[in-house]
């Protein structure tokens, strides 16, 4: 078994190098641990624009990630360490999640902590979740990963995972929002991300005595950086990836009442109709014309409307007025 400590924060990195390694090395067993500084890790199938609050993630400077795995949203920040077994397909079951969360149970329970799997893929405290655990199976492996909250910023975390459920009607997988807590409640207050990590290395290396502390090297690093610039760093990925949805927002300016309707396909827009009680020198169908085919971000709505005279749609408007819509 190879135990590797990712030396970057990065979040785009650090979801990269699972990728990289599994390709790397397909029949080494690997642990791989990392932190990544504030950032969103979105389920491979999920909707990114349904989970996210994305006026709050994009003030904030929150990376969004899309991850290999299945399973919900998750928030990481450097109170948040982060777990990732690798092993060959076959050697354990698809389903069960208890081999690869025993060794943070027993490390935290030989600490003090009453931590336990319960349900399919969490670890609980009192009732509370402190990690959530997902899985996939790709180029002859599974991987299975999760996170350990132990001292993460949860103002934030709800912040950022706060969404209006009426924006957006979709057949992705949802988020479960379960309640959650940190461990910084059951163990000494000086205990540090990495403090954990240093514990949890440890127990591997008790457990697997052969483990072998490997150090990612400079073409590795340049490979997951290539990899990152490639897919994990791109719009196509992290939002045009998700499934097809339909999103509804309605706002109330000067000018009068907006509402918004689309339907998008992979991240772009395929049919748009705004309403309201505006008044328009121009047929309002001209916009809607001009937004199919857009993705749906931000910055390219933006040039559209940027491109064109609002007031002659809308009245006295702005652009960042008609921008609101769209998030």
């Amino acid at each position: 078994m190879f135990i590797i400590d990712s030396p970057s924060n990065n979040a785009y990195f650090n979801i990269a190098s699972e990728e990289y390694l599994l390709y790397k090395y397909p029949e080494e067993d690997i642990f791989l641990l990392y932190v990544n500084a504030p950032s969103i890790i979105v389920g491979k199938f999920q909707n990114t624009l349904a989970e996210i609050n994305l006026d709050y993630v994009t003030n904030n400077a929150i990376k969004v990630v899309r991850r290999m795995s299945g399973g919900g949203t998750v928030y990481h920040d450097l109170g948040n360490l982060n777990f990732s077994f690798h092993t060959l397909l076959g050697t354990n079951d698809f389903m069960d999640f208890s081999t690869f969360t025993q060794p943070v149970v027993n490390l935290l329970t030989g600490l003090g902590v009453p931590a336990k799997l319960e349900g399919r893929n969490d670890l609980l405290v009192d009732g509370k979740k402190f990690s959530g655990n997902a899985k996939l199976m790709k180029n002859g492996k599974m991987i299975q990963h999760g996170t350990i909250l132990l001292n993460s910023e949860m103002e934030v975390l709800g912040e950022a995972l706060q969404v209006n459920p009426l924006k957006f009607i979709d057949k992705a997988v949802k988020s479960n929002r379960a309640r959650v807590t940190n461990l910084i409640h059951y163990l000494p207050a000086d205990t540090s991300t990495e403090k954990l990590k240093e514990l949890l290395i440890a127990e591997m290396i008790k457990e697997n005595p052969g483990a072998i502390q490997y150090e990612l090297t400079v073409d590795d690093i340049h490979a997951i950086e290539t990899l990152v610039k490639e897919k994990y760093n791109t719009w196509d990925w992290n939002f045009g990836f998700s499934p097809n949805y339909n999103f509804k927002k309605a706002i109330k300016v000067p000018a009068g009442f907006i509402e918004l309707h689309m339907d998008v396909d992979k991240g772009y827009i395929q049919q748009v109709k705004i309403f309201g009680d505006f008044f328009a020198s121009k047929p309002i169908e001209e916009l809607e014309k001009k937004l199919i085919g857009q993705k749906h971000s931000l910055d390219q709505i933006e040039s559209v409307l940027n491109a064109v005279d609002l007031t002659a749609f809308f009245g006295k408007v702005t652009v960042e007025e008609i921008l609101v819509l769209f998030s």
